[in-house]
């Protein structure tokens, strides 16, 4: 058996380099933020509105008044309320996949205009031609709606560039799931991210089987707060079904990206009901197993139980809650009665000119 050399260096030769310290700084361990009574009703109303609004267009589609794709957001609803309220509004840059319609709501853009870029209209926010999953408003820095598996993630880095490069004080969050976490344009994303330390919230949302495999199966390591790790980003794992967790973290997150510390990595633990998309059975899990969530761990139904050991009752949900039928169904209403584009838009928004 060989032994180790106990031979001394050269006089005169380099000495190693010593190992980094492991102890490098670390965002503080997020707080589970204390919201006001009208904070907590905001949040809630958000969450109720996203549910709602994602029922309706699972009914539309249904109907053949919604084509293409849909994946609806049902489950995930804390994720974009809790992260983005602490986001300025024309300020910081959005991006999310395909599953994009909750972000939306979010981020405060009206339900009508979403359900009519649902249903393929020229009122749509981007004139019906973007549909369900590629949907984008440069006017409130939403910038999609992506239906290449993890390209968000590189636009976002882009996005954080811009922030960074215009010195405007803004951030970028970029959304992906836990399927995409395994795109190597994220991890390319991430190396840039940090050495030139943008601006960029990186968020995981693991809703646990991607387009329908368990995260346990497809990822060697599915923590996947830790996948910035060989990067010197930091991850935080949250409680992606508690609106208030979410929300601590989001203000942990800001905090650290706007003191100019780069990029912050957070897993959000959620769950989605409905499957990958409207064409999705979502056999690869038990109807008991997605019960079991619902029963558990709703974030409409967490809020709630919140919101009532702060006084508020039974009959002030319930009207809260027609009232946002009553939105949903206009926006509903309005999107089929608006007419389709005309043919002229087959012409417009197209690169014609060399540049």
């Amino acid at each position: 058996m060989a032994r180790a050399s106990t031979a001394k260096p050269a006089k005169g030769a380099a000495k190693p380099t010593p190992a980094p310290a492991s102890n490098r700084e670390r965002p503080a361990e997020p707080v589970r933020y204390e919201a006001s009574k009208d904070e907590l009703m905001a949040f809630y109303r958000e969450m109720l509105l996203i549910r709602r609004f994602e029922e309706k267009a699972g009914q539309l589609y249904g109907l053949g008044l919604i084509g293409g794709f849909c994946h609806l957001y049902i489950g995930q609803e804390a994720v974009a309320v809790g992260l983005q309220s602490a986001l300025e509004v024309g300020k910081d840059s959005v991006i999310t996949g395909y599953r994009d319609h909750g972000h939306m709501l979010a981020y405060g853009i009206a339900p009508k205009l979403i359900m009519a870029e649902l249903t393929g209209r020229e009122a749509g926010i981007s004139r019906g031609k973007g549909g369900s999953m590629h949907m984008f408003s440069v006017e409130h820095k939403f910038y999609g709606g992506h239906g290449i598996v993890g390209a968000q993630v590189s636009l976002g880095t882009g996005l954080a560039f811009k922030h960074k490069y215009a010195n405007d004080g803004g951030v970028a969050m970029a959304y992906f799931g836990d399927g995409a976490s395994n795109q190597g344009q994220v991890y390319e994303s991430f190396n840039m991210a940090e050495l030139w330390k943008l601006p960029i919230i990186f968020v995981i949302e693991n809703n646990q089987y991607a387009m329908g495999t368990s995260v346990n199966r497809s990822s060697a390591e599915d923590q996947l707060y830790k996948r910035g790790e060989s990067f010197r980003i930091p991850g935080l794992q949250v409680d992606g079904m508690d609106v208030l967790a979410v929300r601590g973290a989001a203000n942990t997150a800001v905090e650290w990206v706007r003191a100019g510390k780069g990029p912050i990595l957070l897993e959000l633990k959620t769950y989605r009901y409905r499957g990958h998309s409207m064409s999705d059975p979502a056999k690869y899990r038990s109807r008991d197993e997605v019960q079991a969530v619902r029963d558990k761990s709703d974030p409409i139904e967490h809020a709630k139980r919140d919101l009532e050991a702060l006084g508020v009752t039974e009959a002030d949900l319930k009207d809260l809650d027609k009232e946002i039928r009553k939105i949903v169904s206009e926006a509903a209403d309005f999107a089929e009665s608006s007419p389709e584009p005309g043919l002229a838009e087959l012409y417009t928004d197209v690169l014609v000119d060399t540049y």
